[in-house]
């Protein structure tokens, strides 16, 4: 039988900022995210893959089998990328929402006649921008964080966070909570590409899922550590599968599935969790952090889930239960 071909294209270590500064803290995140789908892949006998790697990126993968195909300064990357697309049978991008980055990816993609392994791209105009996923979520009646437009919003005292509309994690996001907060932190903001929505205190609790023709299945539970430093949130840390009763959160996961009926292969949904109410803030169509603590803490080979979606359903057989701890830099911007 022939083997499935894939190219593993993770945009910040994968040569998306070849020409540019590779900020460390990304690049980090993203090796913690293309390191643990690797060690999955590798354990799947009819697979083998190409991978794209930043030349500064050489030397800090863990040893694989696979061929890899570096990106330097002088390569264009996303014509490397068509290249190497027609190479194989599949892609499988990791990439920011941000600036339409995955979106594109999953567009090209899509025109190559590859298969894709993520959400297609019309799934990720949705998900990759916070208004328009207000609103669907709110158009099929899943509770949902309040979200305003900020051309559209009037400053009234309490504590709100600014946004961007297509930022990952807590990027660009401000705490505010006085006028004048407010308009020293709008004031150089372009306001139709930024939201405002309440400062909700609750737990902030990310779902590892994954997604198929209207269906969800739910991996598992993680717990977000976050420090508010200047005004702005910073992620510190992941309890991956903090908790081993996750019924609560399957109706909710099977609603999303519904709404959003492309939703396709592994997506993480953030929440924030209040005594009285579990509220939807983004769903992320893509790898997030928290995948790199699937294995360790479920014993459970999470890519060829994946790959089972492609003729049926997932076998999902965890072998144990047990939190797993993921730190992160402060600066980190991909969502958990």
């Amino acid at each position: 039988m022939k083997k499935l071909k894939i190219l593993i294209f993770e945009y910040i270590t994968g040569g998306g900022l070849n020409k540019s500064d590779l900020p460390e803290s990304l690049a980090r995140e993203g090796l913690l995210m293309l390191q643990s789908l690797l060690d999955n892949l590798v354990g799947i006998e009819m697979v083998e893959c190409l991978i794209m790697l930043d030349f500064r990126m050489v030397g800090r993968l863990a040893t694989n089998p696979y061929d890899i195909h570096i990106i330097r300064p002088e390569h264009e990357c996303r014509q490397e990328l068509t290249r190497l697309m027609s190479l194989c049978d599949a892609v499988w991008p990791i990439a920011p929402e941000s600036d339409f980055i995955l979106q594109t990816l999953c567009e090209e993609v899509e025109r190559s006649g590859k298969l894709l392994l993520t959400s297609p791209a019309s799934v990720v105009a949705i998900a990759g921008n916070k208004w328009l996923t207000y609103q669907h979520l709110r158009q099929h009646s899943i509770n949902t964080v309040p979200t305003q437009r900020l051309s559209d919003f009037c400053f009234t005292p309490s504590e709100w966070i600014v946004k961007p509309v297509d930022g990952v994690g807590c990027e660009d996001s401000y705490l505010v909570s006085d006028q004048e907060d407010f308009d020293t932190v709008t004031s150089l903001l372009d306001k139709n590409n930024y939201i405002v929505q309440p400062h909700i205190q609750g737990a902030k609790i990310s779902l590892s899922c994954l997604f198929k023709k209207g269906r969800g299945w739910l991996l598992c539970a993680n717990r977000q550590q976050f420090d508010i430093i200047n005004k702005q949130y910073h992620l510190t840390g992941i309890t991956v599968n903090f908790t081993s009763d996750i019924s609560m959160y399957q109706d909710l996961v099977n609603d999303v599935a519904k709404a959003m009926t492309d939703l396709w292969g592994y997506a993480g949904i953030d929440l924030i969790v209040t005594p009285d109410q579990i509220l939807v803030l983004e769903i992320n169509p893509r790898l997030t952090t928290s995948y790199a603590g699937l294995y360790a803490a479920l014993g459970m080979n999470c890519a060829d889930a994946v790959l089972d979606l492609l003729s049926g359903d997932p076998h999902l057989e965890p072998t144990h239960h047990q939190a797993v701890n993921i730190e992160t830099t402060k600066q980190e911007s991909y969502a958990s």
